[in-house]
């Protein structure tokens, strides 16, 4: 029972020196000064229980590499005046300055009994960034020793359009562990059509660097294909990567204790130059094919009907830019009715580069009986292996429509074969149909048609006075017209963009392609083998305005940069729409 007794009054004890004690939320830092690379850990303790809600400061001009972390801890020691008890709830962050000045670490808050509780706010100066010491124990020596993030690249000076390769690999050394990694910020490809690679996992391999042997994965493998010269830059990757190194001690089995250390990683900026192609020997009919191709041209039926259907297929196969390039076009007499092609492409992209095939399919249909030639088609690339331009022309075709109606040819002109008529009753040909003729005769007058010619005038004469005082109005309009001109532009251009809106990779290179080939019809110039900034002073030359130019030019960069980055549907429209807009924009101006 006395023991009993003597826990109750303890515990009263404890209660009434907590319930006395008044509430305070504490911040506190490990350090006041620090260079622009180091970090802090800045702690909030509250020194009394019951405290919910916590929120954290904006650490506007800092980044969290580590935290939240709780702890909670409680004391009680005997003074002259009798016990006092200490209790103590803390929350730890790690944080590091994104500038150099002295900058301000705010306020954080609690709410303890319905009273909200607040900090107060710390200052911190950040000086210059400092040298990490080259202490053997220093976990941050250790961790930027035995860690490399390092960006290879296949080739650093290939062919305007040829493909290469940047693999992002993390080197580990056997001395240390990784325990986690996070990509803090990705690599950017200006200048360069890009697409990531697939990569199946992170299978660990082996390899050497800077003559030592490491273990490494690779992380990212994107391919590139440069669309203009000069020197562009491959922006660094940045990564956070936990690292377990060894303290320095041991445990009570003699087994080394590792502590866990959190660093930020880079790697280093990359140069490529491309080279221009070659102007010697360069074919009319290039295209801005770079690679290896197989180019073939076939006909599905070479003997039909009129208005019987047949399909020409334009091929290209092989390894390299294939879809940065238009396919060359198939022409046709007048007598075979062709049909916009469809295009279907077959292309893949791993670790060998991009390969596989495009088609365009034709739809042809003759009206007449005869034999038609349709003339070989030739298609060029560039070889960057052997630096030349290859041509490969193909077979002319010939399609025999054996029925239908004939043409025949008066004074070296073709005209449509007509029916036989009579004229008089001297001579007549076998009728081949019957015609008959109504014995009854019926009166016009007052019938319904009679009528309805009757008070036609009334009501034609109003409505073409009408007609004809819009359409006066409509020519004179003549911004009016401009405008409807370059808005049916527009939407012949965007045509096929509009039709892949919803698939993020197939929109915007269609939309990319919409943009280039209307500059190719506009002004005559091939814009795949010229840059953005040529781009500029082309049309700066044209006298458009500046803020039409930039419109442009922000529509290309922008796909360019949307395959990497996560766009949804309305997106895609508004970018289609802006993309109309400029074309109308241009076309006005032009």
């Amino acid at each position: 029972m006395k023991l009993k007794f003597y826990i109750s009054i303890f515990l009263c004890l404890l209660s009434v020196a907590l319930v006395a004690q008044e509430a305070t939320l504490k911040a506190t830092v490990s350090k006041n000064k620090l260079g622009v690379n180091q970090r802090l850990r800045v702690e909030f303790s509250i020194n009394k229980q019951g405290g919910e809600n916590f929120t954290p400061p904006n650490f506007n001009n800092f980044k969290v590499v580590g935290g939240p972390s709780q702890s909670v801890s409680q004391s009680i020691r005997q003074t002259p005046s009798g016990r006092q008890v200490t209790f103590t709830q803390s929350y730890t962050y790690i944080i590091e300055p994104k500038r150099k000045g002295e900058i301000s670490i705010g306020t954080a808050s609690i709410r303890i009994g319905g009273k909200i509780i607040k900090s107060e706010p710390v200052k911190i100066i950040v000086l210059d960034a400092v040298d990490i010491p080259k202490n053997p124990n220093d976990p941050n020596y250790i961790a930027q020793q035995n860690i490399h993030l390092v960006a290879e690249i296949s080739k650093s000076s290939p062919y305007v359009g040829e493909g290469i390769y940047v693999e992002y690999r993390l080197y580990v050394s056997e001395n240390v562990s990784v325990y986690d990694t996070s990509v803090t910020e990705a690599p950017k490809y200006n200048g360069f059509w890009n697409q990531d690679i697939k990569i199946n996992g992170f299978p660990v391999k082996m390899g050497k660097y800077n003559g030592e042997n490491y273990r490494y994965i690779v992380l990212q493998k994107a391919l590139l294909i440069p669309t203009k010269t000069g020197k562009l830059s491959i922006d660094p990757m940045k990564m956070d990567i936990v690292i377990g190194v060894p303290s320095g001690r041991s445990d009570f089995f003699g087994n080394v204790i590792t502590r866990n250390v959190r660093r930020e990683f880079s790697s280093a900026k990359k140069t490529v130059a491309p080279k221009s192609l070659p102007l010697e020997g360069k074919p009319a009919n290039f295209t801005g094919a770079v690679g290896q191709f197989n180019f073939d041209v076939s006909l599905s039926k070479e003997i039909l009907k009129a208005n019987e259907t047949s399909q020409i297929k334009v091929a290209v196969s092989g390894k390299g830019n294939l879809k940065l390039f238009e396919l060359p076009s198939v022409e046709t007499p007048v007598e075979l009715e062709k049909y916009q092609p469809e295009r279907k492409e077959r292309v893949r992209v791993n670790t060998t580069g991009i390969s596989g095939s495009v088609t365009d399919t034709y739809t042809i249909v003759p009206q007449y009986k005869g034999k038609y030639k349709i003339p070989s088609v030739s298609f060029s690339y560039f070889n960057p292996k052997e630096k030349k331009y290859t041509t490969i022309d193909t077979e002319d075709f010939f399609v025999d429509v054996q029925e239908g109606k004939e043409l025949v040819t008066v004074d070296s002109s073709a005209v449509r074969k007509q029916d036989v008529v009579t004229t008089g009753k001297n001579f007549r040909y076998i009728a081949t149909k019957t015609s008959f003729v109504s014995k009854e005769q019926t009166d016009f007058f007052k019938t319904n048609f009679f009528y309805m010619l009757l008070f036609l005038p009334l009501i034609a004469i109003p409505l073409g006075i009408f007609i004809g005082k819009k359409s006066k109005e409509r020519n004179n309009d003549l911004v009016g017209n401009r405008l409807r001109k370059a808005e049916r532009l527009a939407k012949k251009y965007l045509s096929k963009a509009q039709k892949q809106l919803g698939k993020k990779e197939a929109f915007y290179e269609a939309l990319e392609r919409a943009l280039h080939n209307y500059l190719k019809a506009k002004l005559g110039i091939e814009t795949f083998d010229i840059s953005k900034e040529k781009i500029t002073q082309i049309l700066e030359a044209k006298k458009v305005a500046p803020e039409t130019i930039q419109q442009f030019i922000e529509v290309l960069k922008s796909s360019d940069f949307a395959r990497y980055t996560p766009f949804t549907a309305t997106q895609m429209k508004e970018e289609f729409e802006r993309a109309k807009e400029v074309i109308v924009q241009l076309d006005k101006q032009l």
